[in-house]
């Protein structure tokens, strides 16, 4: 039995929740404080939510091809990301970040802005004030917005395969494996990656209700 689907699907996964987090808690700060194109600027950062993931990947195979200026520049690098698992991260945190953002983002709206007032009269930063006072008072949302992202990039199928491809050991994740299990015509291989996916799955939203609840509950 090869479990290398499972290895890679949770590496991917932990990398590009790491990423997504950083990059939601600066988008979200950023939205939240703005007071003019908020409104376009939110559209841009959750458009990936709405585009079908092979739409993403598509984009994504055209930024970092070969035959692309930018994707060139990295090859003369060494930079390799079509078909690595590197790849793979990228597109994960792209398809993920939108729900990062967004939960994030409704989070730091519920925080009381005399305590942020209060935080900077005793001198405390931007990064200070993120790291001390919207953090720690939007935890129920961090701890939601990372587990769903991790569900997400967990889950990821459509953007991976087409910038990641589908190499065993490499890039080969679970989503991808049952579709190439059902490709083979193996429904076991498929049955049981869809299995360890539904009980994964199921067993982060159960965190998250839970917590939810013991929240409203206290």
């Amino acid at each position: 039995m090869d479990w290398s689907p499972l290895y890679i699907s949770v590496k991917i996964a932990v990398v590009s929740t790491v990423i997504t987090f950083f990059l939601g808690v600066i988008a979200a700060r950023a939205v939240v404080s703005m007071k003019r194109l908020k409104f376009l600027v939110d559209t841009v950062f959750s458009l990936p939510l709405v585009l079908p993931p092979t739409v993403v990947g598509f984009f994504l195979l055209i930024l970092f091809g070969k035959n692309t200026a930018f994707g060139s520049f990295l090859t003369r690098i060494g930079i390799e990301i079509v078909f690595t698992w590197q790849g793979a991260v990228i597109a994960a945190t792209v398809v993920s970040f939108p729900i990062m953002y967004r939960t994030m983002r409704g989070a730091f709206e519920q925080v009381d802005r005399e305590l942020i007032d209060v935080a900077r009269l005793f001198g405390c930063g931007r990064l200070r004030t993120i790291m001390k006072v919207w953090i720690p008072l939007s935890w129920p949302g961090v701890v939601s917005g990372l587990t769903l992202s991790f569900a997400r990039a967990l889950g990821e199928f459509g953007a991976t395969i087409m910038i990641a491809g589908n190499l065993p050991g490499k890039t080969r994740t679970m989503s991808v494996a049952v579709y190439t299990a059902m490709q083979s015509g193996d429904r076991q291989q498929a049955y049981l990656w869809t299995g360890v996916i539904l009980v994964m799955s199921f067993a982060m939203l159960l965190a998250i209700n839970y917590l939810t609840e013991r929240k409203y509950r206290t």
